[in-house]
């Protein structure tokens, strides 16, 4: 009986466990690599941008999945958009990044150096396991980018992370007041549990605002809830002409850009930046209105 009981517990215990690896491909050249926290997972396609491709609770999918270029997936890029303007630095966004490290649950990865820029990037992908006797929620994966001044002069920057999600029937939410966000009265926000609140629209013009949240930035669609966690950045910390929170959408029903930035930072020759972002990405009932519930699990994760 006893013996029953232990594999009982043991099986349980098994399927709760994160999977502790990290699975590589090729496909059609290009060299993915597929990280998997419990029922998440996340693809990272090294060969181009270092990308996320793909993040997935079990079947379904949080992230556009379109193919028109600059419209799916999760990249990363430096701010502020001005030194570089368009379209993305092609080292940080297209390019191949060098597999420094593979481990069973972290991906290490490096751009090459922008000639324009003289500027390189670095990705640490690290899998999370549940903290025993948490009371919050865990983060399924924390990335920590990195840029490193490869140039002779000092250069100031500031890291910049890009999550493209569908533009479906959602729900965009940070910790801001209203009418702070700006411009002011380009996309309609509600102020709701101590939250601004967009619920996700179509229009014929692009639209993009900025904001100075408090550390998170959050995206509910479809039965599924992402959030990322970052660090709050004080004011006169965001590039110029930048922002800690922004949110992008394009023309039309087609994709939402979830934007967040790091501290913009003087960085001395061969000296170097880190910026985490942790991200969760948990089943919540169908929710297309803002609501305490929703808060309460952002709260949980943030503590």
């Amino acid at each position: 009986m006893k013996r029953i009981v232990y594999l009982a517990l043991l099986v349980v215990c098994v399927a709760v466990l994160p999977q502790r690896q990290a699975l590589a491909q090729n496909v059609e050249g290009e060299q993915l690599f597929t990280l998997k926290s419990g029922r998440v997972s996340m693809v990272i396609n090294a060969t181009k941008g270092g990308k996320i491709l793909s993040l997935k609770y079990q079947d379904k999918e949080v992230l556009s999945q379109s193919r028109w270029p600059e419209s799916f997936g999760s990249t990363f890029w430096t701010s502020p958009q001005k030194e570089w303007n368009w379209p993305p630095v092609p080292e940080f966004d297209k390019h191949p990044y060098r597999v420094k490290d593979q481990r069973q649950d972290r991906l290490v990865l490096s751009s090459h150096v922008s000639e324009r820029l003289g500027l390189s990037v670095g990705k640490v992908f690290q899998v999370e396991y549940p903290s025993m006797g948490g009371k919050g929620i865990d983060p399924n994966f924390t990335i920590t980018y990195s840029i490193k001044n490869e140039g002779s002069e000092p250069r100031s920057v500031a890291p910049w992370e890009i999550t493209r999600v569908p533009n479906g029937d959602g729900l965009i939410f940070f910790q801001a007041p209203v009418d702070s966000i700006w411009p002011a009265g380009l996309m309609t926000f509600e102020s709701a549990h101590g939250a601004a609140w967009y619920k996700t629209d179509e229009a014929e013009q692009n639209r993009k605002v900025n904001a100075d949240g408090m550390g998170w930035l959050a995206y509910c669609a479809d039965g599924l809830l992402l959030v990322k966690d970052f660090d709050n950045l004080q004011a006169g910390q965001p590039a110029p002409g930048e922002a800690e929170v922004q949110v992008y959408v394009n023309r039309g029903k087609t994709y939402i850009e979830l934007e967040s930035q790091g501290a913009y930072k003087l960085l001395q020759p061969g000296e170097e930046l880190r910026w985490r972002v942790r991200w969760y990405l948990v089943p919540v009932s169908d929710a297309t209105q803002p609501s305490e519930e929703l808060m309460e699990i952002v709260n949980s994760m943030i503590q």
